[in-house]
């Protein structure tokens, strides 16, 4: 039990020992670390707009357009079509290529089937017409 008892003890803190991985700790942090000074609105995100106070004197101060930050807000905006040049997700595939794949051509008549009316079509078309102009006169 006695050499139990002599193994637990700690051993006392080293100042020395702890500054210097600190020291090392932050000079791995400062390797990597980037430093951003330009800031911008994410344009993905909403954004509202604050109104003044309601018994406030104070007009609201114009300030003049940044051009880059119009472009990435009406860029935001955009169909995806129009912002990527493939889909990014899969449902996005579906629809992507919108553009029929041959051209519609009228005159083919093994592609366009208009509307063709017969007698019977024509008789009901004028029954279904003079029911509603009576109903609307009476």
């Amino acid at each position: 039990m006695a050499a139990a008892g002599k193994a637990k003890e700690k051993e006392p803190v080293d100042i020395v020992h702890q500054n210097a991985i600190h020291v090392e700790t932050i000079l791995k942090e400062q390797r990597s670390q980037k430093l951003y000074t330009e800031f911008s609105i994410n344009p993905f995100k909403k954004l509202h707009v604050l109104t003044n106070k309601p018994m406030s004197r104070t007009t609201h101060e114009e300030a003049e357009e940044d051009p880059a930050f119009l472009k990435i807000i009406h860029g935001a905006h955009l169909e995806p079509t129009k912002k990527y040049t493939h889909p990014m997700t899969e449902s996005q595939e579906i629809g992507w290529i919108s553009t029929p794949l041959i051209v519609s051509d009228r005159a083919d008549r093994r592609l366009n089937f208009p509307r063709q009316n017969s007698e019977i079509t024509k008789y009901m078309d004028a029954a279904w017409r003079l029911k509603e102009q009576t109903q609307n006169l009476g």
